[in-house]
């Protein structure tokens, strides 16, 4: 099954996976049925999870059979539920970009936000645009949400700056990327342009950059005040195992004054 989505995952245009991820979704627990780990936003146990990844960047036991979350999606559930006013604030304005199926759902329900997505493409994005050039007014939204982005555009500092622009004062936001924590800087080449190729320099064929530690900095420079934060020392050894986050990974909070 884990093998058939992974092909799957890398052959098909993403609008039809995020469609095909439905059906998925309903057999594949079945075959996952135990207790040794847990996904914290679906609230369900398994005997293991999927595995996921490219070829150069294949993590096992990580992803949700059951709403497909990753260990940066159960990390940012967490962080909500514990660390922020996200699920009680009344009249929360909140941009997300590029919805994850695994929380997109959930955040539609919540009464207390006043809740848009966008993509450029996604079936189920409220709003289609290019991330270079928002067509919406500044200073709208309190939250913004947008994560494993950057690496696909072309001038991720541009996006950045969309994105503060459209942020209110005072709000705030996660915007997570693959890092690879053994760079110091960010690793570009505009000449790797073959899917083979990005795969092998970038960790995935649609990827056109490799974040560094640098990634704060880079954020800053588009106008964000950064909180980058280890949240899962206060989750506790045994949790992040069991929901099998990953351990160097840190939450970058950014804000704008």
């Amino acid at each position: 099954m884990k093998k058939i989505y992974n092909w799957l995952r890398n052959k098909l245009p993403r609008p039809l996976l995020i469609r095909l991820s439905y059906v998925f979704k309903f057999f594949a627990p079945i075959l996952y049925k135990g207790d040794k780990v847990e996904c914290p936003v679906c609230e369900k146990s398994f005997s293991k999870f999927l595995s996921y990844g490219s070829a150069v960047a294949q993590r096992d036991n990580v992803l949700c059979p059951y709403d497909l979350t990753l260990e940066r999606h159960r990390l940012m559930w967490l962080y909500l539920k514990n660390k922020t006013d996200f699920f009680t604030k009344p009249d929360l304005k909140v941009m997300h970009i590029a919805p994850e199926q695994c929380f997109h759902k959930g955040f539609k329900k919540q009464k207390n936000l006043d809740y848009t997505t966008a993509d450029l493409v996604s079936p189920i994005a409220d709003l289609h645009f290019d991330l270079h050039n928002i067509p919406l007014k500044d200073d709208q939204y309190e939250v913004i949400f947008c994560n494993h982005v950057m690496e696909h555009v072309e001038d991720d500092l541009r996006c950045m700056q969309e994105l503060y622009r459209i942020m209110k004062p005072g709000g705030w936001g996660i915007l997570q990327v693959p890092i690879d924590s053994s760079r110091n800087s960010t690793y570009e080449d505009k000449s790797i342009t073959s899917p083979e190729e990005r795969e092998k320099h970038f960790w995935q064929y649609d990827h056109v950059r490799l974040y560094g530690t640098n990634y704060p900095n880079r954020l800053a420079e588009a106008g964000f005040r950064v909180e980058t934060v280890d949240f899962k020392d206060e989750i506790g050894e045994a949790l992040v195992e069991r929901y099998r986050l990953q351990k160097d990974e840190l939450l970058y909070v950014v804000h704008k004054d």
